[in-house]
């Protein structure tokens, strides 16, 4: 998902209803502030340039990266058949569209 994407999708309802929330009594949940720093890292870089993340940011990209893995191991079909299923919707939050 573009910056742009991700960031209208973590403004919905859905995306804010969808997730495990966070211990800090916020009622956010882990996968839509990991959306929000997924967008902050890929505004900061618009380019790309590897040389241009910091530590903070490859951490954060490989548990994007292991937990979209796990999760599409886990429910793929349902995520890529189902915009209204549960699954698809926490894919989203962590920036991954099964339907693209």
């Amino acid at each position: 998902m573009t910056p742009d994407e991700l960031k209208d999708w973590l403004e919905s309802d859905a995306s804010k209803e969808t997730g495990q929330a966070k211990d800090d009594g916020s009622g956010e949940s882990i996968g839509h502030e990991s959306g929000r720093k997924i967008v902050a890292i890929l505004e900061k870089n618009p380019s790309e340039d590897v040389d241009q993340y910091d530590e903070d940011d490859i951490a954060h990209m490989r548990k994007v990266v292991s937990y979209c893995k796990r999760h599409l191991a886990q429910e793929e079909e349902k995520a890529s058949q189902d915009a209204n299923s549960k699954s698809y919707k926490s894919l989203k939050n962590w920036g991954h569209d099964a339907q693209k």
